[in-house]
């Protein structure tokens, strides 16, 4: 694999590394407690050195955070907690200059119950064209009283809100799959498609050189509004994956293929029907989308060789590389998740005080950075996860933000657990994720400070400095030394990244598999098995033992 300067290599997202930006936790830049842009474009050195190809930073438009940003009032404006839209553009030309380049997040199934369009909506009552881009529905019942459907929320819970007229009498209901401040588009009406299809030109004329689409499956809706089948065919489903949806992506595909260079789509789809997923990879749709099998997957060889057959099979027939992710903001961090006695991932099985084992975990999240390396096709890296970080399980309840742990009633424990804001430098929190007041603040701003408030939006715990950047870069054997390795030999070896895979056996629990000269081998049993024939250990991810790998170790070698 070779790099190619970003602004003349039509495929480099075919076998990019990506890593992901949660800005509200990634820097700090004014010492505030919040990330931010000028936080972003102060580390951008340290994301050069460990040798990523773009960044994709998620919302950071104007928002009332309703769920962390992804709930947006305005596409075209910067949240001033970040910073200003021309840092923004300062951003994605400075990332540039390194490398790399920016993919932005776009939030097309809904906005915030703070748009524009939401307010002017509600403003002009039933029957009225405002209301036409939403899904606003009398209730049924005498009184109008009962909801339109019961379709389920993906935060658990009802998808309609009732609203109230002016004259404060109970009103139509509201569609919206997820919280009820994120109020769902509808995708039927023209000013819909007009919009997002502006925003697209309004970033790339922007430089940005892609788009992650959120929620991508879920757009357009039934307009009869069934209710959801018992077993629904493909297509038949009233607000997944209806086959309306492609005419979408189409003209999102044609708006890219009009800018220079190449601006890629990367759909965010969560479908079990591989062959339904693939239609969203089409060569006219999406250049990619988010392989999300394989991150739910447990630590067992077969379960994640069948992932991986699977994949690649899925994503063959229409020509587009796979992508490998094993965490991301909404899920549970690998050096937790892969720790414990189910280490698969579901959103529904989620539960406070579950038992992990921390440093089973983290040699096996560290196994695993080199599994997906070396798989075909691009590669995700969720901010933190080249540290190690586990995910914080005790934060205090009254700090939890996530929509999801509230519409739990309390059962599941959300998403705040993988957003900790990132551990830099120093021995105490915020370990350097904010400067000292001397360095960024000004007066106003400290004495604006609330002394009882967490240093950091939430707080980091106090056992992380061992975690800290700093700390790792100091010690050969820390998963941050791991993690640059194992990219800069990725981008060494010509036969990694885009291409082909063939499997080598080496029994039932040892995943193995020849990327040309260079061969992958991970051991998932109990104990240690020998090495194949080889030629040189280019990598490993735990020490050899008297030449055998370890248990829950990878090794790269040189066939």
């Amino acid at each position: 694999m070779t790099l190619a300067q970003p602004e003349t290599d039509p495929t480099w997202w075919r076998d990019a590394v990506i890593y992901q930006v949660y800005p509200r936790s990634f820097a700090d830049g004014n010492g505030d407690g919040t990330g931010d842009l000028a936080g972003l474009r102060s580390r951008l050195p340290y994301l050069r050195d460990l040798g990523v190809d773009a960044i994709w930073v998620t919302p950071w438009y104007v928002s009332p955070l309703a769920d962390g940003g992804y709930d947006v009032a305005d596409y075209r404006a910067i949240d001033p907690a970040f910073g200003t839209l021309a840092e923004a553009e300062a951003l994605v030309g400075e990332a540039l200059a390194l490398g790399i380049r920016t993919i932005i997040d776009i939030v097309p199934n809904h906005v915030s119950d703070q748009h524009a369009w939401f307010r002017a909506a509600l403003a002009a009552g039933p029957g009225s064209p405002e209301r036409e881009r939403f899904w606003f529905h009398p209730g049924k019942g005498e009184h109008g009283d009962v909801i339109p459907t019961n379709w389920v929320s993906d935060f658990q819970g009802s998808t309609w809100t009732r609203t109230t007229n002016p004259d404060g009498t109970p009103g139509e209901w509201y569609l919206h799959l997820f919280a009820p401040q994120q109020p769902d588009l509808n995708w039927s009406h023209p000013d819909v498609r007009a919009e997002f299809e502006d925003v697209l030109r309004f970033w790339f004329d922007r430089g940005v050189a892609g788009i992650r689409i959120d929620s991508a499956a879920l757009l357009v809706k039934d307009g009869d509004l069934p209710e959801v089948p018992e077993q629904p065919g493909p297509g038949e489903h009233p607000h997944v994956d209806r086959d309306e949806i492609h005419d979408v992506y189409r003209s999102w595909r044609a708006v890219a293929d009009s800018y220079a260079g190449t601006r890629v789509l990367v759909g965010e789809v969560w479908l079990q029907d591989k062959a339904r997923f693939a239609q969203y990879l089409r060569p006219d749709e999406m250049h990619t989308a988010f392989n999300f099998d394989f991150m739910a997957r447990p630590w067992d060889a077969k379960q994640l060789r069948e992932s991986v057959d699977v994949t690649l099979a899925a994503h063959g027939p229409v020509g587009a590389p796979a992508t490998w992710v094993l965490s991301n903001h909404d899920v549970t961090r690998p050096v937790t998740r892969y720790g414990r006695e189910d280490s698969s991932f579901a959103f529904t099985t989620k539960r406070f005080g579950t038992p992990t084992d921390l440093d089973l975990g983290r040699r096996r999240a560290r196994a695993a950075a080199l599994l997906t390396a070396a798989l075909p096709g691009s590669l995700y890296v969720y901010q933190g996860d080249e540290l190690g970080l586990p995910e914080v399980e005790d934060l205090p309840l009254d700090l939890l933000q996530d929509p999801m742990h509230f519409r739990s009633e309390g059962v599941d424990p959300g998403r705040d657990g993988c957003r900790v804001p990132l551990p830099w430098s120093g021995q105490a929190a915020p370990f350097g994720f904010s400067p000292a007041p001397d360095e960024a603040r000004t007066d106003v701003a400290a004495a604006a400070a609330d002394a009882t408030s967490p240093a950091t939006w939430l707080p980091q715990p106090a056992d992380w400095a061992a975690l800290t950047v700093e700390a790792q870069e100091a010690d050969p054997a820390s998963t941050l030394r791991l993690y640059r390795e194992v990219l800069a030999r990725r981008r060494a070896e010509p036969s990694l990244g885009d291409g082909p895979l063939t499997w080598v056996e080496q029994g039932d629990d040892v995943l193995a598999f020849a990327r040309g000269d260079v061969l992958c081998v991970v051991n998932l049993g109990t104990d240690p098995v020998p090495l194949p024939a080889h030629t040189d250990v280019l990598l490993t991810s735990d020490p050899l033992e008297a030449g055998l790998l370890p248990r829950d170790t990878a090794a790269w070698l040189r066939i």
